[in-house]
């Protein structure tokens, strides 16, 4: 389970938005003076996300929460999102190349077809997978009508 912690901020009827702020794993690699990573994380860095999950757990306004998603189905929607298309792209752009002879034009626009065809066939996975793909709400940390004194 890949988990974050964030605020909720809203409620509207069974579901919550979390708020998480993007964090990078830069500051504790060994690698991080000579990786291009930590450029990208640095000029993205402090960033809010907003996440609507289903209230499981009841939680307010203002809580403390810890949302998160299983590996596997983050495996399965990054297969479906980038592999699906890339995939089908190669595939089809072979297919034109081949029927065509050997003709550029349509190596190019068969691998068009097949990315859009990849794009659709991934949309109408991803909305058959029932929520699957969707984080969860696990648990309240703090409850934000309490107060440390």
């Amino acid at each position: 389970m890949i988990t974050e912690n964030g605020t909720v901020i809203a409620l509207k009827d069974d579901r919550a938005w979390v708020q998480t702020i993007r964090q990078s794993a830069c500051e504790s690699c060994s690698a991080r003076s000579g990786c291009g990573q930590r450029v990208l994380a640095s000029a993205t860095s402090g960033r809010a996300n907003q996440v609507l999950v289903a209230n499981t757990v009841r939680a307010r306004v203002g809580d403390e929460v810890t949302i998160g998603i299983d590996e596997q189905a983050l495996l399965g929607a990054s297969l479906i999102v980038y592999a699906l298309p890339l995939f089908l792209m190669v595939l089809a752009s072979i297919a034109g190349h081949r029927w065509s002879g050997g003709a550029d034009l349509w190596a190019i626009i068969g691998a068009l077809m097949g990315l859009c065809a990849g794009f659709f066939a991934g949309r109408r996975l991803q909305s058959r997978q029932d929520g699957r793909y969707e984080p969860r709400l696990l648990r309240v940390n703090r409850i934000a009508s309490e107060t440390c004194i």
